[in-house]
């Protein structure tokens, strides 16, 4: 054999191990996802399954309850997400400039992050128990909430996870941010400063045009964590009340863990990832054309 087969042939047998992997972990579940979709399949009687095509999609579209799911999740990425950017952008200015203080306050504000989801509803929710939590109390006995705590109402609940999940990531939006802002060139920003440009001025004409691409990518993260978002929901509402907190994720969970029917969870769980990868192309390309427009291209 030449050199160049015998390298071509040790490059294919370096990639193998790294192929197997994805082919496990990602493609083998992602298509036992689809076939399971085309089926009537429930573990309740899994020997009398039967191919339905399309039909657990149809049930998708037409359920009302997977509806109210996908408004939900919806809402909360929308308003999560905005809500992070903004926050995350100013305190990603506040810490802009290189001292031990910012050192020091970007350390702290970093906890959060290394929370788990998971633990981070459970502490909100025993901060927020009208009974006996340490928040919660006072928000009810003051008439700040309603009598059984603002999980137990709708709109509250799904504001105050949204609260929730901007508390724990908007540390690492301000993060990303602020990386990018560190890295925009020095030379422009002395330029439009000796051109007699106010803060604003440059924020609005210099900053945020270079700084797009960096936001389009810390947009893209956060989406599409948030549009799956199961733990904080799962264990603070289960959904509720009702279906007013209820969550794509949560429904195929609930579908396939709670009421057996594989089928329907599976094509739950491809339309979540369906939009994501919209969402994801989406982005992408945003990040594109902000990159070629920052760099004049």
């Amino acid at each position: 054999m030449s050199y160049a087969d015998r390298r071509r042939l040790f490059l294919v047998f370096m990639a193998v191990p790294a192929l197997s992997y994805v082919v496990a972990v990602g493609v083998w579940p992602i298509a036992k996802g689809i076939w399971f979709s085309l089926y009537d399949y429930s573990l309740l009687r899994p020997a009398r399954n039967h191919f339905v095509g399309l039909g657990n999609y149809a049930d998708v579209l037409t359920d009302p309850v997977t509806r109210r799911a996908f408004f939900n999740t919806v809402v909360f990425t929308v308003s999560a997400v905005a809500a992070e950017l903004a926050l995350g952008f100013a305190v990603a200015l506040a810490l802009w400039r290189d001292d031990r203080f910012n050192r020091i306050c970007l350390a702290l504000i970093l906890i959060p992050v290394t929370i788990t989801p998971l633990v981070v509803g459970l502490i909100f929710r025993a901060l927020l128990m009208p009974d006996y939590g340490l928040v919660g109390y006072y928000l009810a006995e003051y008439g700040l909430s309603g009598p059984h705590g603002l999980f137990a109402y709708g709109p509250s609940a799904l504001a105050t996870l949204i609260f929730i999940d901007i508390w724990e990531w908007t540390p690492l939006v301000a993060l990303i941010l602020l990386a990018g802002l560190k890295a925009l060139p020095g030379d422009i920003l002395e330029a439009a400063r000796a051109d007699g440009a106010t803060a604003i001025q440059r924020l609005r004409l210099v900053v945020i045009p270079l700084m797009a691409p960096t936001i389009v990518l810390a947009m893209m993260l956060r989406m599409i964590d948030a549009f799956r978002i199961f733990d904080s929901i799962y264990v603070t509402t289960g959904g509720g009340p009702g279906d007013a907190t209820n969550s794509l994720m949560l429904h195929a969970v609930k579908q396939g863990l709670e009421f057996f029917n594989i089928g329907l969870a599976s094509a739950i769980a491809n339309v979540t990832l369906l939009g994501i990868a919209v969402m994801a192309t989406v982005c992408i390309f945003l990040f594109r054309q902000a990159d070629r427009r920052a760099h004049g291209t």
